[in-house]
């Protein structure tokens, strides 16, 4: 397959259109994760004003990973039939309505149909824009260091959003909604001037509306399933039988892939090695990552007394990887490999987990440090490789559908982590309980992500293996 006119070779010097356009497509997922991040902080606010109770509250971080983890493989694929441009700059304008008519959230329902929404829009901005620089930049070097920026953008939009949140939460927790729609509308205006239309769609392609709806269905009910473990006193049963619900849904939809002529989703897909491990690492690599997360600030908020800015401030070591991500990753990448990288990222998050479960009532910042630390080496060594690990090798028509395998793979991580770690009991120990038993139920619940994490390793141990056999091969 020839290379297309408008993307440079492995080798050449990146363009500065080309560098225009990773600028664009980096605020955008800058945007998505400060957009979180901003929110999480601003909660206790949000609740303050509105009168949520505490399962709405919940539910209002829960719906827009519904929208978000549900609709990911459509978006992806939709990405590939559409058109990576146009379907991104669809789901930005989406983005730019929905957040705005967060800010002016009277009810709880409104602020829940907004979050809704702003997932799904985002569900279809995040692959078609991971897709466009895999398109954008050829595989090799190159593209490795477009997505290791890219990974590093997404790692900072989310440390910085923490403390933004924080602060503009103290303003009026409205301008969590509102300060998103002004980058977007930037975003927006900027994007048809530095990156060209890829004219994806063909005019006799026809999409698979059956596959599309039975996909969704399965999707939403697998990612409403995880998030119902959060709160046990939901009912058992009810839980089983989503999920249930999702399996057979799942197979209704393999069984359609088979037989339509031009499948939403071509299984053949997953016969890629390296495509299947980099999922399975990057959900065992999220749910670790923030669960972890998660557990870390209620102990210092709920334990500690700490406030949300003090708390926003002490994960900030986190967010080292923007710095390291698009540094010094590529020269480790070229010098070791992506598996081998991937694996030292992970074992570093093993010693920050293991590290973390010393923790006590009395513990100082000094101590826990060594683990926020650790944890933004690990980031930023594993999750722009698995990135980079789950997109190589794959044709271009079909960019989109790996890029939102990708990101499925971390976001349903991510809901499974937060969801084992809330189901082990941490929540359901009420404030009157002893401090001494709630930081027991937490060392725990710690126990979730040291576990994730080292399956995360003898995953991408099978790798190591391979790539071993092939060079004496």
């Amino acid at each position: 397959m020839s290379t297309p006119s408008h993307v440079p070779s492995a080798h050449a010097a990146m363009t500065a259109r080309a560098r225009g356009a990773l600028l664009i497509l980096c605020g955008a997922i800058f945007l998505e994760g400060i957009d979180v991040a901003m929110l999480n902080v601003a909660l206790p606010a949000i609740r303050a004003e509105l009168g949520l109770s505490t399962t709405t509250l919940s539910a209002v971080v829960s719906s827009y990973v519904l929208g978000y983890a549900g609709f990911m493989l459509l978006g992806g694929r939709a990405a590939d039939i559409f058109g990576k441009r146009r379907v991104f700059l669809f789901a930005l304008a989406a983005f730019i309505i929905f957040s705005g008519l967060g800010g002016f959230a009277t009810e709880g329902w409104m602020l829940l149909t907004a979050r809704f929404v702003t997932g799904v829009a985002s569900a279809f901005m995040t692959p078609a824009g991971l897709a466009l620089i895999t398109t954008i930049f050829p595989e090799g070097p190159q593209r490795n260091k477009a997505v290791l920026i890219y990974a590093g953008t997404a790692a900072g939009g989310f440390s910085l959003g923490l403390v933004a949140g924080g602060l503009l939460a103290a303003i009026d927790w409205r301008w969590v909604f509102f300060a998103p729609v002004a980058f977007a509308s930037l975003i927006f205006i900027l994007t048809p001037r530095l990156i060209g239309d890829d004219n994806q769609r063909e005019l006799g392609q026809r999409f698979d509306m059956v596959g599309a709806i039975i996909l969704t269905g399965a999707m939403l009910s697998a990612t409403y399933g995880v998030t119902r473990l959060e709160n046990p006193a939901k009912g058992l049963n009810w839980t089983l039988a989503i999920f249930a619900a999702s399996a057979i849904l799942w197979i209704a939809f393999i069984a359609t892939q088979r037989k339509v002529r031009m499948p939403l989703v071509r299984l053949g897909i997953l016969h890629s090695r390296s495509l299947v491990r980099a999922n399975l690492g990057a959900l065992f690599f999220a749910g670790s990552f923030f669960g972890f997360q998660f557990l870390v600030s209620l102990y210092l908020q709920e334990l500690m007394g700490w406030t949300s800015i003090q708390t926003s401030l002490a994960l900030l070591a986190i967010g080292a990887d923007a710095i390291l991500a698009p540094t010094v990753t590529p020269w480790l990448i070229n010098r070791f490999g992506n598996i081998k990288v991937i694996f030292g990222g992970m074992l570093l998050a093993a010693f920050s987990y293991g590290w973390f479960l010393q923790v006590s009532l009395d513990w100082t910042y000094a101590a826990m440090f060594p683990s926020m630390i650790l944890l933004g080496l690990a980031f930023s060594l594993a999750y722009g490789p698995l990135t980079i690990l789950a997109t190589d090798g794959i044709d271009e028509s079909e960019q989109g559908l790996a890029s939102g395998l990708v990101n499925t793979a971390f976001q349903f991580g991510a809901a499974l982590g937060l969801s084992a770690a809330s189901a082990i009991g941490v929540l359901a120990l009420g404030a009157e309980t002893a401090a001494d038993a709630r930081l027991e139920a937490l060392r725990l619940a710690l126990l979730i992500p040291v576990a994730a994490t080292l399956i995360g390793l003898a995953v991408t141990a099978t790798g190591l293996r391979r790539s071993r056999r092939t060079a004496h091969g």
